[in-house]
């Protein structure tokens, strides 16, 4: 059962680790926009292994839905595996924003 309010505490983290063709096709701007569509802070990297890391803080609805988005990614974009690690959110960031 789903409760109908929404809970101003509901703040959640995550790191992910997506893999496959995630870089050279507009996924890291893709993801910081899709994630401040959502209202999530946090950042997005390039990684020298072809993979892109980011990690995620916000309401859990939004980060869940993020993390779908990151599945999939931006059209061109072929994402084979995607990693996600539960962490304590800190509330250190107040935008989202690409890392290099």
């Amino acid at each position: 059962m789903a409760a109908s309010g929404s809970a101003n505490n509901n703040v959640v983290r995550v790191h992910l680790i997506i893999t496959g063709r995630v870089q050279g096709v507009f996924y890291r701007a893709s993801t910081r926009a899709t994630a401040m569509a959502l209202g999530v802070n946090g950042w997005v990297r390039n990684l020298p292994n072809g993979s892109v890391e980011a990690v995620a803080e916000g309401e859990a609805d939004a980060v869940e839905q993020l993390a779908a988005w990151c599945r999939q990614g931006p059209r061109g974009a072929f994402v084979t595996g995607m990693t996600i690690k539960k962490e304590t959110p800190t509330g250190e960031f107040r935008s989202f924003e690409v890392r290099y």
